[in-house]
């Protein structure tokens, strides 16, 4: 007993001192001195805690402990509750009733005691008292803000003790909550009662027409009016005045008047007031709004709120308050009606707009799903929007588990096509919000900003309606959820600052103004809530397609793969006129890749392409990146050069106009072109995705900060010169750190030892850097860098690239990385200065890390190489790491090594071509240092010798080809490891190449499998710099060229949106004017420059058939196939399937030469004039011998070729191969045979007979050419004439 008494004179103790430090100097309450406080306070514990049936009365709650406001807010970090009042058993009882939502759990209990004076504003050091509208639990230490589901007037400046109440902080650490007051506080000193006489007033129906007089009067009236709270508005901050709404209504009619409260002392009436009580105000006047004119009840200074009461209340005669003008009888219209609707008829929309409905709701919030743009969910099923309201107070009470009543609520149903709710509700400011219940749940206060909130500021100044503000949310939420974390969220969201708008701002603002409406008046809050005819915007809407998506690039990626496949259709891919004649593995090879090719219409709303451009160091290539995934993408500049900008790197790009290319890899074993639609047979399945566009396409969203401090430190640093404008179109300032991180490169020193000695003269920030030239680059490939010491057995071979430069200038030692560099003049030289330090060849070596600058390194260019953290110059001097080197030394040029370190950067300065003549000395080493680029007649040409070549052209047609036996693979052995790859690395890519847009001067381009995981935008349509590629003549004299490990290719420009077609597997340019409108010419014109010219056209006359040859063959080892079966039979073929195969070699001339014409399969029915009908019955017949072959004799027959039997078939294609109907005027489309015995010399003649009726003689003619039918027409020769005409009268240009 002694023990407890003890206690409990301690806890009295503690009491004492806690009243004395906390409350007595506030200063806010009655009650005389510290020890008569604490008596009371001590005396009303007593009250509380005895008020429980399970304790006597009298005693303390010795296991509670007082707390003060700050303490609360200070150490308090997690939601708690307490119930001074309750025993265990009613608080579980009470926390069993809130399994609402089972993800949270209930409150936690604290034994902790709230004394404090309730007041209406939070009290500023050397201040008064600022009232924003919100209650405050106040003592000397601070204030709390407080919310009531109960409060009285009367409670103000009193000493309170909170029996049951919650602190909720906040979701932000360190941030202060506030404490909801679960039950009504009991007051430490008894309240005065107030003594109210009887008063007079006016009820509703007789104040309507008070506002109604227009009559002029000569002191301003005071006075009372009576009746039910109808409607109540939310708290109100405009130009820093608070304010709200209400409405009495009549006792016996639907008449009301607005009544406005805007004094700082009144505005705690807000949470006294409740919708359906019975009130009387005091002292109110008559004012009108000039913003809208509206006449209002306004509140004055002595005005007071009283709880009606019939008995002491007298009605009012209108008469004695307005003495002067005639009382005008008000018609019912005059005042205000709850039920009123509003009818838009004069509202023009675009498509049938909907109307909301108005209702009332009650429910429970289950989930806040955007705090700060007001979006909360309601009963798991509804969402409720907010954001057309003011929440004075943060959103208090908001949280998961709490219970709200909403009166005249707007409902829209599918506002938005892909918002998940079906059912929206929406508050206006005619809307009303009352909270019902407290949340019981563990869960933190999501505060909503006042300021600097960006979707409210957006929503406003646009006046959105509900359907595109939900867009408007959608969209940054998923900016947020996607570019946080490179950017942060206060950058990305942070509203219109003195530096300019934030990410998001500069993405939405240009998209609002294309699709809000430019006549869109601003808000008019007074009209809203006051007007006769309801009018929000909220009360009309229309179903929003939405204007764009910028979905995370991981489900970007799943939609356009899903979408490339669910388009693939093998039949669909291959002409059927074609694919009808191929043998299973020419069929499967077309269709092993194919590509597909999505623009932002593609797809439904418009796709914008978003994401932080990124070096990657895996692939070599340039990435967007967000959170979820990244996309690789090709970046050309429309004027023609590469995209060599790396102050871009970290940047967050927009991109709206583009092209996202789906690479499609497909394994199939398709027997033939009849079982294409059998999918089954498709084994294996891959696909490569990219983006392709223009960098003037690009919009910048957010660049890394910048900062330019002064030039070099250099003391014997060349004069300045002046980077030319043609560098860069934009000014693009340079990224936090000077030249960009690439990915996953750290910002430390370097890791090589022979750095230690720059290093240890380097502390701080310093770093060097040296100009240089790029005069070649090489492709990617696997190459042996390794030092021997370190290879061990066997050198290990390691994806790398290598650049030879040229030092311009000597090394600058940079006080920070951010620094600018300066452009030196570049030094003359002579043949004795070529190896002079300042101008030195630099072989620099790419591997690791270092890969990520592969795309950003061109030929031409020139960059500053900065080593950060660095001050020895003779960094760029070290001794090579290559195995390679000593052969390197032992070279004529003397080229050095340079491994490139991981931490090492690169800036791009400018092209060699747009520096100014002033910078370039006479005699300098750059006369004829640029590259030389060829044009294809060049290469075409029989006296071009060189072997290695540059060149540039635009992609005609991409083919995948079948490596011959007695070729030699195309890559090294090394490449062909590649994983993940479903084209069989023997094959090759053939790319043919044409000098420009509508030449048919064409050069076939050849790259091995193998070399394609690095190489991208090999499309046709496609502009492509070809460079190191090795020139080839074939055995019969066709020129071609070979991708090899040092070739390198860039895109200049990615293929046209018209001139692209997808869905063609041979990745022909559907469009492109050589595939539309070759060469019209005459046939001896092919004599003089046969290299120059790839395809042709001609106005001919189809002289006869000299030879034909119909068959089926097996379509897998392609022998005679008949009556239903291969005739192989050492070893048997288990085929059962044919494919019809035709031939013919046919007769032209045009008056100025003859050919001899090569054609296939369909070409030969078109050669003899049948029908589509006619000719699959020709075939039929075929099919059951096998095979026909017909020779029309002459000098061209084929020696030793044996003509089969004679039957109906044969008698029938013989005789129509001599008929006249053959012989016949022809357009025909062509390319040149180019095998040696095919390709007759210009002066060689050849002996021929002739035959004129019975007289036979010889004489020599001119050779004939041997050309292979790619298409023949019928003409009407009216047409052919007017083709004929057109081709004597434009002249031939063979080099075009």
């Amino acid at each position: 007993m002694e023990d407890a008494g003890g206690a409990e004179q301690r806890w009295l103790q503690a009491a004492r001192a806690f009243v004395c430090e906390t409350l007595c100097p506030a200063g806010l309450g009655g009650g005389g001195g510290s020890e008569q406080l604490a008596e009371s306070v001590l005396r009303c514990l007593r009250s509380a805690w005895g008020s429980c049936a399970a304790r006597g009365s009298g005693e303390l709650p010795l296991g509670y402990s007082f707390i003060s406001v700050s303490d609360l807010q200070c150490q308090q970090r997690t939601p708690c509750c307490s119930h001074l009042t309750w025993s265990t058993n009613e608080f579980r009882q009470w926390a069993h009733q809130s399994e609402i939502l089972s993800k949270h759990s209930i409150l936690p209990r604290a034994h902790l005691i709230l004394i404090g004076y309730l007041t209406d504003g939070r009290l500023q050091e050397g201040k008064e008292k600022r009232r924003d509208g919100n209650l405050y639990v106040q003592d000397s230490t601070g204030s709390v803000p407080c919310e009531f589901l109960h409060f009285e007037s009367e409670w103000l400046e009193l000493l309170f003790l909170f029996p049951n109440w919650a602190y909720i902080p906040q979701t932000s650490q360190g941030s202060a909550g506030y404490v909801e007051i679960l039950a009504d506080p009991v007051p430490v000193y008894p309240r005065p009662e107030r003594v109210v006489n009887t008063v007079p007033v006016f009820y509703p129906a007789q104040a309507a027409q008070l506002l109604s007089i227009r009559a002029q009067y000569k002191e301003r009236t005071k006075l009372n009016v009576a009746g039910e709270l109808a409607r109540l508005s939310t708290l109100l901050c405009i130009h820093h005045k608070t304010f709200f709404f209400l409405f009495l209504k009549c006792f016996t009619s639907a008449a009301c008047v607005p009544v406005l409260v805007q004094k700082p002392h009144q505005l705690s009436w807000h949470h006294m007031l409740k919708l359906g009580h019975r009130y009387v105000l005091t002292a109110l006047c008559v004012s009108g709004l000039k913003a809208s004119g509206h006449k209002v009840f306004v509140s004055s200074f002595s005005s007071c709120i009283l709880p009606y009461c019939a008995e002491r209340v007298k009605e009012q005669p209108l008469e004695i308050t307005w003495q002067e003008g005639s009382v005008q009888p008000v018609s019912p219209e005059a005042s205000l009606h709850l039920s009123s609707r509003v009818d838009l008829t004069g509202e023009k929309w675009l498509v049938p707009a909907k109307e909301s409905k108005i209702l009332s709701y009650v429910g429970v919030i289950t989930q806040v799903l955007n705090a700060q743009a007001s979006l909360y969910e309601l009963d798991k099923k509804v969402c409720l929007c907010l954001a057309y309201q003011q929440l004075s107070n943060s959103a208090r009470g908001l949280r998961p588990g709490a219970c709200v009543e909403l009166r005249d609520i707007h409902l829209l149903q599918s506002p938005l096509a892909s918002f998940p709710f079906v059912l929206v509700l929406g508050t206006c400011l005619q809307s009303t919000i009352l909270l019902k219940g407290f949340s019981r749940l563990n869960t933190f206060h999501e505060p909503v900003a006042s300021s600097g909130n960006l979707y409210m500021q957006l929503l406003f100044r646009y006046n959105l309606g509900l359907p595109l503000y939900l867009w408007l949310v959608n969209m940054l939420e998923i900016l947020e959820q996607r570019f946080c974390c490179f950017i942060g969220r206060r950058r990305l969201l942070i509203h219109s600052v003195p530096q300019g708008p934030g990410v998001a701002e500069k993405f939405l603002v240009p998209i609002l103004n294309a699709v809000v409406p430019s006549k869109e008046q601003v808000r008019d809050v007074h009209h809203e809530i006051l007007a006769e005819m309801h009018h929000c915007p909220l009360q009309q809407y229309q179903p929003l397609a939405p204007p764009c998506q910028a979905p995370p690039l991981s489900l970007l990626r799943s939609m356009a793969e899903q979408r490339s496949w669910d388009v693939f259709n093998p039949s669909q891919l291959l002409p059927p006129l074609e694919a009808q004649h191929m043998g299973t593995q020419e069929l499967n090879r077309r269709l092993a890749w194919s590509y597909e090719t999505f623009s932002a219409e593609s797809f439904q709303p418009r796709m914008v392409l978003l994401g932080v451009l990124r070096a990657s160091s895996r692939n070599s290539s340039l990435q967007l990146r967000d959170k979820s995934d990244s996309i690789p993408c090709v970046i050309s500049c429309r004027g023609g050069s590469p995209f060599t900008d790396t102050a871009l790197i970290g940047s967050l790009l927009q991109v709206e106009t583009y092209q996202l290319v789906v690479e499609r890899n497909l394994k199939s074993d398709f027997p033939s072109w009849e079982q294409l639609l059998t999918l089954e047979h498709m084994r294996g399945k891959e696909t490569r995705l990219y983006a392709q566009f223009f960098f003037e396409d690009v919009q910048i969203l957010y660049t890394p900060e910048m900062k330019v401090q002064g030039g070099p430190t250099h003391s014997d640093s060349p004069s300045v010169g002046k980077k030319d404008v043609c560098s860069s179109k934009t000014e693009l300032g340079s990224p936090e750190v000077k030249v960009p991180k690439l990915e996953g490169t750290s910002r430390g020193a370097s890791t090589d030892k022979s750095f230690d000695r720059g290093q240890r003269s380097a502390r701080g920030a310093s770093c060097v850097s040296r100009l240089f030239l790029v005069t070649q680059k090489e492709g990617l490939t696997f190459r042996n860098y390794l030092p021997a010491a370190e290879g061990g057995g066997g050198q290990e071979l390691r994806l790398s690239f290598q650049a030879t430069v040229l030092w311009m200038g000597k090394p600058q030692l940079w006080g920070h990385p951010k620094e600018k560099g300066t452009m030196p003049e570049l030094e003359q030289t002579n043949d004795q200065r070529g190896d002079s330090e300042a101008q030195q060849r630099v072989l620099l070596l790419f591997v690791g890390r270092s890969l990520g600058w592969f795309p950003f390194l061109h030929p031409d260019g020139l960059y500053w190489l900065i080593v950060p953290q660095c001050s020895d110059f003779g960094v760029f001097e070290q001794p090579g790491l290559s195995p390679l080197q000593d052969k390197l030394l032992q070279q004529p040029c003397r080229t050095s090594c340079l491994l490139v370190s991981d931490t090492w950067r690169f800036q791009h300065e400018t092209w060699i071509s747009c520096l100014p003549q002033c910078q370039m000395a006479p005699g300098s080493v750059l006369a004829g240092m640029g590259q030389t680029v060829y044009s294809i007649p060049e290469l075409l040409s029989n006296s071009f010798t060189a072997s290695l070549v540059s060149f540039s052209g635009e992609v005609v047609e991409r083919t995948l080809c079948a490596s011959s036996g007695n070729e030699k693979t195309l890559a090294p052995c090394s490449m062909r490891r590649q994983k993940g790859s479903l084209l069989p690395w023997d094959h090759s890519v053939k790319l043919s190449v044409s000098a420009a847009p509508g030449s048919s001067v064409v050069l076939d381009v050849y790259i091995a499998v193998a070399y394609l995981e690095h190489l991208w935008g090999l499309l046709p349509g496609a502009k492509i710099l070809f460079q190191n590629l090795q020139r080839k003549i074939s055995r019969f004299h066709n020129v071609y060229c070979t991708y090899i490990p040092s070739s390198c290719i860039s895109i200049l420009a990615p293929p046209a949106p018209g001139r692209l077609l997808s869905s063609n597997p041979a990745g022909t340019a559907s469009n492109t004017p050589a595939a539309i409108s070759p060469t019209l010419v005459f046939l001896s014109h092919l004599l003089l420059q046969p290299h120059s010219l790839s395809q042709g056209q001609t106005v001919c006359h189809l002289s006869c058939v000299l030879a034909l040859s119909l068959q089926w063959v097996c379509s897998i080892c392609s022998s005679i196939f008949r009556e239903g079966r291969c005739s192989r039979h050492s070893p048997p073929c288990p085929s059962r399937t044919g494919v019809s195969q035709a031939s013919a070699k046919v007769l032209v001339e045009d008056g100025t030469g003859e050919a001899l014409v090569l054609c296939k399969n369909q070409q030969v029915a078109a050669a003899l004039g049948l029908s589509p009908v006619e000719w699959k019955a020709v075939q039929s017949n075929v099919q059951g011998r096998g095979s026909v072959v017909i020779q029309h004799g002459g000098a061209s027959a084929r020696p030793g070729c044996v003509e089969e039997p004679e039957d109906l078939v044969t008698y029938y294609l013989r005789s129509l191969c001599r008929s006249r109907a053959i012989s016949r005027p022809v357009l025909l489309t062509f390319s040149l045979n180019r095998k040696p015995s095919k390709i007759p010399q210009p002066d060689s003649l050849q002996l021929r007979r002739f035959l004129s009726g019975e007289v036979e003689f010889m004489s020599r003619v001119g050779a004939r050419l041997s050309l292979t039918c790619l298409n023949i027409q019928e003409a009407d020769p009216k047409v052919l004439c007017c083709l004929s005409s057109k081709r004597i009268k434009t002249p031939i240009s063979h080099s075009a």
